[in-house]
């Protein structure tokens, strides 16, 4: 096949500053952790290893809706571990401030569909404040954590997956875990990188998700994309609880002898294009799968850009399984999610194209 121009170093178009990927410390002593265990973790070694971090939210003091932060303000105490009122724009507004003057502010949003008047805070504030400076003041102290996902009884209020809205706004990091290793290890990535970012927590694996997790400090890589299983046939990529119903799509296909290369894409902004372009130039075929709406969802990004630099390479449409563009449903939530069958049926035909 003709060959093409490489892609570019970054489709990353943001002011925000690049730091070093940072190695993994699996060597280190592991424990079995829940999800939600695991960012408890995660955030008690960031009050302990940092005294300007403070944590904020609605109810935090208490842990937290999911209890996330439980037992966090009997150890650092009241000053540290605060409460906040039910107002998004006004948690985020501190946030910014107390970053602005060197602290590190952690915030949680009690629910990822409430994010949204909070809009203005984070994209024209938060995003910006570097640039509008020119780079004489950040927040890049500033993490941002919210529940989002489905959960199997959310309804429209409490289901929502709104990563596109934000990796639209250069200055920001979106990042989503798909377990609880990865949950910590990233979560301790965005409160230590020097850029604001959002940390997608997929409510569904809160307690669902047990693995194997580093009892110590250790960061994950941002803007780092992971194969999870080698393929030839097609490259599949999620991020989220959607990377579980991938596996099984691709479990289903591996037993009809199609072989998939599975990617957690783990990093929406800035994300990893050279892991998934590398991939495609392989298999020659690109399936997408979030839980997102699919018009204007994330994987309209991916496979606009795979189009553009692995034309050459494809031998099919690039296939997009995704949310539908609904509100998200109460009775219908299974019939509007993008479930292994779905996601089984989408590889067989572009495999079959």
């Amino acid at each position: 096949k003709t060959m093409r121009a490489a892609a570019p170093t970054s489709r990353w178009r943001s002011t925000a500053v690049q730091e070093p990927p940072r190695e993994t410390t699996d060597a280190r002593e592991t424990t079995q952790m829940t999800m939600v265990a695991a960012i408890t973790d995660a955030l008690r070694i960031a009050l302990r290893t940092n005294p300007a971090a403070v944590v904020f939210g609605e109810d935090v003091g208490f842990g937290g809706v999911f209890r996330c932060t439980q037992g966090l303000r009997e150890e650092f105490g009241s000053e540290r571990v605060l409460n906040m009122p039910i107002n998004e724009q006004g948690l985020v507004g501190f946030g910014i401030g107390l970053s602005a003057v060197g602290g590190t502010a952690i915030a949680e949003v009690q629910f990822a569909d409430y994010i949204f008047p909070a809009m203005d805070q984070i994209c024209n504030e938060a995003a910006k404040f570097r640039y509008r400076s020119g780079s004489e003041f950040d927040v890049g102290g500033l993490t941002i954590r919210a529940p989002a996902n489905a959960v199997g009884h959310g309804g429209h209020y409490h289901s929502q997956s709104p990563e596109a809205y934000f990796a639209h706004t250069p200055g920001l990091k979106v990042v989503y875990p798909r377990d609880a290793y990865t949950a910590k290890g990233l979560l301790l990535s965005c409160i230590r990188d020097r850029n604001p970012c959002l940390f997608f927590e997929p409510k569904v694996l809160y307690r669902s998700s047990v693995c194997e997790v580093p009892t110590g400090d250790f960061e994950l890589p941002l803007g780092k994309a992971e194969i999870l299983r080698e393929g030839s046939d097609i490259t599949c990529v999620a991020w989220g609880a959607q990377v579980h119903t991938m596996l099984k799509a691709c479990d289903r296909a591996e037993a009809d002898g199609i072989s998939v290369e599975a990617i957690d894409l783990a990093t929406i902004a800035p994300w990893d294009m050279h892991t998934i372009r590398d991939s495609v130039e392989k298999t020659g075929r690109l399936l997408v799968t979030h839980e997102a709406p699919l018009t204007a969802g994330f994987g309209a990004e991916i496979a606009a850009s795979i189009q553009e630099y692995c034309f050459p390479y494809l031998e099919a449409p690039i296939a997009r399984i995704t949310g539908a563009d609904t509100p998200f449903p109460l009775a219908f939530e299974k019939i509007y999610l993008p479930d292994e069958l779905k996601v089984y049926d989408a590889l067989k035909r572009t495999v079959e194209y």
